[in-house]
């Protein structure tokens, strides 16, 4: 399955179910996503040439960027992974080598192609677990049929039945820090499972079969599972994804911010250096993975960062070439948290009227309460720190607190939150100084 062929407007319109406002932040990375797929169609020999436009968004906590880019990924089928730039150290320091960002791509290529390979063949995994639990239970040849029509109708769950499943105990590897330790970590791991795969795997606590007794719904979960995982041909979809990893993988460093300055001594002595570790990584090189050499001159770096002490021109000027596309997001107005509880399809209110239903108490929020609840929040983000949308979370929380926990006594009960209601139960929180500090 190839990342989906949407276009830039199509893109943005799927950005804006789930994230409101920052129109420019999405128009630049709806081209990036598209350019992706003209650059797939264009001759082979300019192909190769046509590199990637990295972004830089610039702006405050809370404002979308992280969700920007993850919704991006998700809409492109195509393998994402966050890290934050100041988790890495540059050589020669303990800690998280730049080359990790690109290992874990691969892994989350591998965990996404082998979950859409197993998908196709789920069909008939299931009809293999099915003949295994048949026989399992005794039927004749003659009352297969019957039997299989009653386990896909669900009348044979609650019985028993010993089932042979396979059993992988691997040995664990032991934590290794420092700079190159993780693969060195990670070959030992693919040593082990393939020792335990082999000739004597039972050495090596792999390659056995345990009897298990269980529900014969647990049986059938278990057993397609493993016949599933059996019928996938790993080789096929370890190169799918070094494939996917390269050409449509998307990193997103966040926190760039905290590595951009040019100074190099006192506490911050890594900083210059980690951005220097960075720039082969973000200009075009190859990456050695347990999966075999990844080329990173196609993989879209996203960076983000709030920038409020700093400036993108602090970064060094061959990182800051690296990134030619910036967008500044803009914080978030009273206007805007009212929408965001209201218009993307997993907005808080629904999720809290969702929770809530679960015990029997039907909760509605009403426009006038929404209102409320964005004034509020962010008269606190003014009071305290601007924390953007992540401010609802805990405006919300609190004002449902006293539902939360009394609502498995509740059933049947009809809230509205109105306007009043949410003065009731936030207005003297807000109106404090000293208390709005604990709503973080």
């Amino acid at each position: 399955m190839r990342p989906k062929d949407l276009t830039p407007k199509e893109i943005v319109a799927e950005l804006d179910r789930h994230i409101v406002g920052q129109k420019a932040a999405k128009r630049a990375v709806a081209i990036a996503l598209r350019n992706r797929w003209r650059r797939q169609r264009v001759s082979p020999e300019l192909r190769d040439e046509i590199l990637p436009k990295n972004i830089i968004l610039i702006g405050p906590t809370g404002v979308g960027k992280t969700e920007i880019a993850r919704r991006l990924a998700r809409l492109a089928d195509a393998p994402f992974v966050k890290v934050e730039a100041s988790k890495f150290t540059e050589v020669g320091y303990v800690g998280r080598d730049v080359d990790a960002m690109i290992r874990d791509l691969v892994e989350a290529a591998v965990k996404l192609v082998k979950e859409e390979e197993v998908k196709k063949l789920w069909a008939r995994a299931r009809a293999s677990a099915e003949d295994r639990i048949l026989a399992a239970l005794g039927g004749a040849s003659g009352d297969r049929e019957k039997g299989r029509a009653r386990l896909q109708a669900g009348t044979l769950d609650d019985e028993e039945v010993e089932v042979e499943v396979s059993e992988r105990a691997v040995p664990p590897v032991p934590v290794m820090a420092g700079p190159g330790m993780e693969e060195m970590a990670q070959g030992l791991q693919e040593m082990f499972q393939q020792m335990g795969q082999g000739p004597l795997g039972s050495l090596f606590g792999g390659g056995k079969k345990r009897r298990r007794k269980v529900k014969v719904k647990d049986a059938l979960d278990l057993l397609t599972d493993e016949e599933a995982s059996r019928m996938v041909d790993m080789d096929r979809v370890v190169r799918e994804a070094l494939d996917r990893a390269e050409n449509h993988g998307i990193v997103f460093i966040d926190e760039i911010d905290k590595i951009a300055s040019r100074e190099s001594a006192g506490p911050d002595v890594s900083r210059g250096g980690v951005q220097r570790d960075l720039l082969p990584i973000v200009e075009g090189s190859n990456v050695t993975t347990k999966y075999g050499m990844v080329r990173t001159d196609h993989v879209l770096f996203i960076a983000a960062g709030a920038f409020h002490v700093s400036k993108v021109s602090d970064l060094i000027p061959e990182m800051q070439g690296r990134f030619p596309i910036r967008v500044e997001l803009e914080p978030l107005t009273r206007a805007d948290l009212a929408r965001i509880l209201r218009e993307p399809s997993s907005s808080l209110t629904r999720q809290y009227a969702a929770l809530l239903a679960t015990e029997g108490v039907e909760v509605t929020f009403l426009d006038e309460g929404v209102d409320e609840i964005a004034r509020i929040a962010e008269e606190v983000n003014e009071r305290t720190e601007n924390i953007g949308a992540r401010r609802l979370h805990t405006v919300m929380e609190r004002l449902l607190d006293e539902i939360s926990f009394d609502a498995d006594r509740m059933s049947g009960a009809r809230i509205s939150v109105d306007a009043r209601y949410v003065r009731e139960r936030l207005q003297g929180l807000a109106s404090d100084e000293d208390l709005s500090r604990y709503i973080l």
